[in-house]
């Protein structure tokens, strides 16, 4: 078991990590999954203890909802923007940052109201660990210092389809159980393109070298890491749909991707300029 590898690296009681699923843009029908997996790997490898910056959106009235329907709604829709506000504000404060050693964006999005921004840059900078899946990269577009943290940022997607991701990485946490390509089993994927994406100044796992619609060669992050100050960043852009979730590949993936930014596995500092 991959979890085997980061147990001897860790001597101490298990780190928590926060994980953030709220969005503030279009909500992805897998959070819930996501959230779910995430604390079940915690569990069943003992590498972390999980705690939640979640708030369940209302209820979508339908198409053929009242006026009155829709009125509701809309008072729903605030109500809920501000308990987002306010479980960010308790979970994510400089003070409350201090009490986690890694934060987890899971499919955020939109404009997250961090109670400060900064601050949780320099969290990270000062020896946090970051984990950001899928549309983590979707998030905080007005505020450069998050995206350059990530190293990339959410550009576009077209549909779905097939990808062999190339394993750049055999060696690393998140990638040792996958073989030099990976098919995602042959399922469908919602892959991104970025812009703003450091390649010089990031440890890449995942690439594609060809477009994943057009199939144009080319150069395509999929997930990378990096060093930052004396924390780590892990990114993921794989996640989309329940069914990734599901798979032990990606489940390692994900688990692995954690232990390194917890710094929980014995290994050389990824490749690239600290900033």
């Amino acid at each position: 078991m991959l979890a085997a590898a980061f147990v001897a690296a860790s001597a101490t009681a298990a780190p928590r990590i926060l994980v953030v699923t709220t969005t503030m843009g279009y909500r992805h029908s897998s959070i819930e999954t996501a959230e779910k997996t995430i604390a079940e790997l915690g569990r069943s490898s003992g590498l972390y203890e999980v705690d939640f910056a979640s708030v369940a959106p209302p209820k979508d009235p339908g198409a053929n909802a009242t006026e009155a329907q829709q009125a509701a709604h809309r008072t729903e829709q605030t109500a809920y923007a501000e308990k987002i506000r306010a479980v960010l504000a308790a979970k994510m404060n400089p003070q409350a940052l201090k009490g986690y050693d890694g934060v987890v964006f899971a499919s955020t999005t939109g404009e997250l109201p961090l109670p400060d921004r900064d601050a949780f840059i320099r969290w990270v900078r000062d020896g946090g660990a970051f984990v950001g899946i899928h549309s983590a990269s979707d998030t905080l577009h007005d505020y450069p210092p998050y995206r350059e943290m990530l190293g990339g940022e959410f550009d576009v997607h077209h549909e779905q389809v097939v990808i062999e991701a190339i394993n750049v990485d055999p060696s690393h946490p998140a990638n040792r159980l996958l073989r030099a390509t990976w098919s995602l089993q042959g399922k469908k994927e919602e892959i991104y393109l970025f812009r703003n994406y450091l390649r010089p100044s990031l440890h890449e796992l995942l690439v594609l070298d060809r477009h994943p619609n057009t199939g144009a060669p080319g150069h395509f992050g999929i997930s990378w890491c990096r060093e930052f100050g004396m924390g780590r960043v892990f990114y993921t852009s794989l996640g989309h749909n329940e069914h990734l979730w599901q798979m032990p590949e990606f489940r390692q993936h994900i688990l692995g991707g954690i232990g390194w930014a917890l710094k929980l596995a014995a290994r050389q500092p990824a490749r690239g300029p600290t900033p």
